[in-house]
């Protein structure tokens, strides 16, 4: 959700971080600080990248607010393999040091989801969209538009988390997955929408509107 409170660190981390904060403790214990750097300086970048932080929803009439963090890295129109149409799709690209968790993108219902094995490929990569594993939510919108969104694991990615399903109303903002190191979403759209993202800017989940669906 976008409100209410937040662990700031995603509860998909807390293992991890448990796990490499003994052992560096462990290390400089009993081997002393220098030996025990290495495994800080890995807890520190652990602890980043699990961080979560709360955001404040931005909302624009018939606007989508970004899904993820990270860099826009392809806009245009393109064929949506999902519903089988014609579309205008923007994907934004997430390195290991951006926020991982992903948010709805707007109010509506999932009508659909799809999960698909493949391959590790550089997420960056136009191909990634095809042939990497990916997790699709198809929602249609309060006012009968429909979006997919797509998590697309990435080169170091080996997993993708989704906690929504078909027949769930969600709402724009809302937590609904996460992406281990690095990765990818893709938003697919109708051909009626604008962009309001560019290409090469930097989107913050939630706060940022990078489209809006005209009429």
């Amino acid at each position: 959700m976008t409100n209410g409170k937040y662990p700031l660190l995603a509860r998909e981390g807390w293992a991890h971080i448990v796990i490499i904060l003994a052992a560096a403790a462990l290390a400089h214990y009993f081997a002393g600080a220098s030996w025990a750097i290495p495994l800080w300086v890995i807890a520190v970048f652990v602890v980043q990248f699990f961080r979560d932080p709360p955001r404040k929803l931005t909302v624009v009439p018939h606007g989508l607010v970004a899904p993820a963090d990270g860099k826009v890295i392809a806009l245009g129109e393109t064929f949506d393999p999902y519903l089988k149409r014609q579309s205008r799709r923007i994907s934004i690209f997430m390195n290991v040091f951006n926020v991982h968790s992903n948010r709805i993108p707007v109010d509506g219902k999932v009508m659909e989801r799809w999960y698909s094995q493949g391959a590790f490929l550089n997420a960056a990569l136009d191909k990634a969209s095809e042939h990497n594993e990916r997790n699709a939510l198809w929602i249609r919108t309060d006012g009968g538009e429909d979006i997919v969104v797509v998590q697309v694991a990435g080169l170091i990615a080996r997993r993708i988390l989704c906690y929504v399903e078909a027949g769930q109303r969600v709402t724009a903002g809302q937590r609904y997955g996460f992406i281990r190191f690095g990765s990818r979403v893709d938003v697919y759209l109708p051909l009626n929408s604008r962009f309001e993202a560019a290409l090469g800017d930097k989107t913050c989940a939630v706060s940022d509107v990078i489209a809006v669906l005209e009429k």
